[in-house]
């Protein structure tokens, strides 16, 4: 419907602008604040259908996917990460860290077998170019070190938009590498990376703060890397 389309727009437009913190009832609330005549009920509906939601008090925040692709890779990894030797298995991530400037979103590439951080970025906002960046800071990373040839590699990640977003499948595919997504909603798809960025904010990010701004938390990320 026409309409549902409009009012997706403008429901996705203002959760974000309130750094995708509101449910339902507050976002609903917003909106008649704002002049918009909306159901709530039509507000819950079309939240279900975009994949938002609003945080849950005590739960990790998670960023929810707000561009699904309607296929995406298999999951050739089913939670088994040990492997035999490196560039067998990379896996990756992102984490946020909320600074005096806003959020700063720093992704990750691990090889699963030394669990040696290849490639790691930085940015003010979680997009394809990001995850794109690091991939290539990981290629690079191996490339230098002698690696020419990454056809028995597996790059796994969980179902974020970022990582099955048809610009970053056509880079793994290019270099030979086989992609790899978890199933959605499973706590345990990606655990590695997850454990890997749960050193770093234990170690850096919860240890250090507050932080200013991205460059801050970039400079002192190389350090830890390092």
């Amino acid at each position: 419907m026409l309409a549902d389309e409009r009012w997706k727009q403008i429901i996705l437009t203002t959760w974000q602008a309130q750094r995708r913190l509101l449910g339902a009832r507050k976002l609903w609330l917003r909106l008649r604040r704002e002049g918009h005549d909306i159901a709530r009920c039509t507000v819950e509906r079309l939240m279900r259908e975009l994949g938002i939601a609003g945080v849950v008090r005590g739960k990790r925040r998670r960023l929810v996917d707000i561009d699904p692709r309607e296929t995406r890779p298999a999951d050739l990894v089913d939670r088994h990460f040990a492997r035999l030797r490196v560039n067998q298995l990379w896996v990756a991530d992102f984490t946020y860290v909320w600074t005096w400037s806003g959020w700063v979103y720093v992704a990750f590439v691990f090889d699963a077998h030394s669990r040696r951080i290849l490639g790691w970025r930085a940015a003010t906002s979680m997009t394809t170019p990001l995850v794109l960046d690091c991939l290539e800071m990981a290629l690079f990373t191996r490339r230098r070190e002698g690696a020419d040839d990454f056809t028995a590699l597996t790059h796994h990640t969980d179902a974020g938009s970022v990582y099955t977003s048809i610009a970053f499948t056509d880079r793994l595919v290019e270099e030979g590498i086989d992609p790899s997504v978890g199933s959605v909603g499973d706590a345990y798809d990606n655990a590695l990376a997850e454990s890997q960025i749960g050193l770093y904010k234990t170690e850096l990010i919860h240890h250090e703060g507050p932080w200013r701004d991205v460059d801050q938390v970039e400079a002192a990320t190389a350090g830890w890397v390092h």
